[in-house]
C-alpha cells in the first residue's frame, strides 16, 4: 500500500510528516511505537493531542516521520502534526477523501484541541535568530569602556 503524505508541521528546525489511516490505535514515530520514546517529557508532549481523543484512539493508526532539531523540538512538531491530522487540516482547500474520521467529529476535535492549547494546531513559528557580525551571537556585542 502506498502511503500519501497528509500533514506537515515544523518547530524550530524539526519537521514532522504524518500519515493517518483506519486501524487499531497504533502510533509510530520514525517507525517505532510511541511507548519506546525514552524521554518521558517528550513522550507526554507527543501524547497530549491523543489524550483528547479518548476511546477514538483505538480506531485510527498514526505514523509520523520526524527529523532535525533536538528531542523537544521534535516532540512539539509531532504533537502539532498529530493534532492537525486529527482535525483534518491541510494547506489546500480540498478535503482529504480517505480521512478515517467524519467531518463533524473532526470539527468537534478541533474545538477540543484549541480549547486545550491553541498552539497545538497553529504551531509556534519562533526560530533562532541568526548571528550578526561584530559579536559572539545574535544580539550580544563586546562591551566598551570610556574611562
Amino acid at each position: 500500500m502506498i502511503k500519501k503524505e497528509l500533514y506537515f508541521a515544523t518547530k524550530k528546525t524539526a519537521s514532522a510528516h504524518a500519515y493517518i489511516t483506519k486501524g487499531i490505535g497504533e502510533i509510530r514515530i520514525n517507525n517505532k511505537p510511541i511507548e519506546m520514546i525514552q524521554h518521558e517529557t517528550a513522550r507526554e508532549i507527543m501524547l497530549s493531542p491523543i489524550e483528547i481523543l479518548g476511546d477514538l484512539r483505538n480506531k485510527i493508526n498514526i505514523s509520523v516521520r520526524v527529523s532535525g532539531g533536538g528531542f523537544m523540538g521534535q516532540a512539539v512538531a509531532v504533537a502539532t502534526v498529530i493534532s492537525r491530522a486529527l482535525a483534518g487540516l491541510t494547506k489546500s482547500k480540498n478535503e482529504p477523501k480517505d480521512h478515517p474520521l467524519s467531518k463533524s467529529l473532526r470539527e468537534d476535535l478541533r474545538k477540543k484541541i484549541t480549547d486545550f492549547d491553541k498552539y497545538l494546531i497553529s504551531g509556534d513559528s519562533r526560530t533562532k535568530e541568526p548571528k550578526k557580525f561584530g559579536g559572539p551571537g545574535a544580539r550580544r556585542r563586546k562591551q566598551k569602556s570610556y574611562r
